[in-house]
């Protein structure tokens, strides 16, 4: 069975005749020269960024590179996305196939910081609750095939780490991996417990899922804001959304422990969709 990032069988269901936002009254922490998100983002007035280790997940994707301020998103397809949602762009690729939606953007950032830090048995995800794909058995030379309504390992290939056979892997996993798989091996996280990493993630068909990528904290009331990044459907950038509900905030987003909804610019979780890996 299939079980994709955002739409079962992957076919688009955007509206593409949604036009540009007009967002002409939103404040602007944006530091156009920056060139992570660290760099190019303000926190608000009596905020300080949360401490992160060095070498954390936390840490990785608060510096992720990004695209200059002026870029767009666009599609796997090379289509412009019509809708104006985002404050900025990661710096990563799309690949050329209409898979890296949602889930599989948070595969994929998750991967990568793993991969870079050489944590190959660390990189592994869920199929169904019966089958766990992992990097370092791919990387020895196995593949996956599905017989008799069950996947197994058959090895096929000398064993290859390298970078591009990384990639073969997670594009090999984005088809059958998604909202419902990567829910269901993630963890229950305590809305008031929010870290960098975690993810707020809606199984289904479809199903969304978004990543928290930054976080500040107002030393003199313990109030916190976060910033959140997502891919979606069809396969595209992967960008962090502005915060439509609250211009003057954008794109950051107040953590409040009285919210029971969080509304972002196409989509609404509720405060019990967050996890954490």
């Amino acid at each position: 069975m299939l079980l994709t990032g955002c739409s079962r069988n992957k076919v688009s269901k955007s509206n593409d005749s949604i036009n540009f936002i007009n967002l002409k009254n939103e404040k602007s922490f944006v530091i156009a020269k920056g060139n992570t998100i660290q760099s190019r983002f303000e926190v608000p007035s009596g905020y300080v960024r949360t401490l992160v280790q060095d070498n954390s997940f936390e840490h990785y994707l608060r510096n992720f590179p990004l695209l200059p301020d002026t870029a767009k998103v666009y599609y796997y397809d090379g289509r412009l996305k019509p809708k104006n949602i985002h404050a900025a762009i990661l710096n990563i690729d799309i690949g050329d196939q209409n898979l890296q939606q949602c889930a599989d953007a948070v595969i994929r950032l998750r991967a990568e910081y793993l991969y870079g830090e050489k944590r190959f048995s660390d990189i592994h995800f869920s199929f169904n609750k019966d089958f766990n794909i992992e990097f370092k058995k791919w990387a020895e030379g196995f593949r996956v095939q599905f017989v008799r309504n069950q996947f197994k390992w058959v090895r096929k290939e000398n064993p290859d780490y390298s970078y591009s056979n990384f990639k073969k892997y997670l594009f090999y996993t984005y088809i059958y991996a998604g909202t419902y798989s990567l829910s269901s091996e993630m963890k229950i996280k305590r809305y008031g417990d929010m870290k960098i990493g975690d993810v707020f993630i809606k199984g289904g068909s479809p199903g969304h899922a978004m990543i928290i990528v930054d976080m500040a904290v107002n030393p003199k009331n313990n109030k916190k804001v976060y910033m959140l990044a997502q891919s979606y459907m069809p396969a595209q950038s992967i960008h962090i959304v502005k915060n439509l509900n609250n211009l003057d905030l954008s794109p950051w987003y107040e953590l409040n422990l009285d919210d029971e909804i969080v509304k972002t610019p196409e989509w609404k979780f509720t405060i019990r969709d967050l996890k954490e890996f």
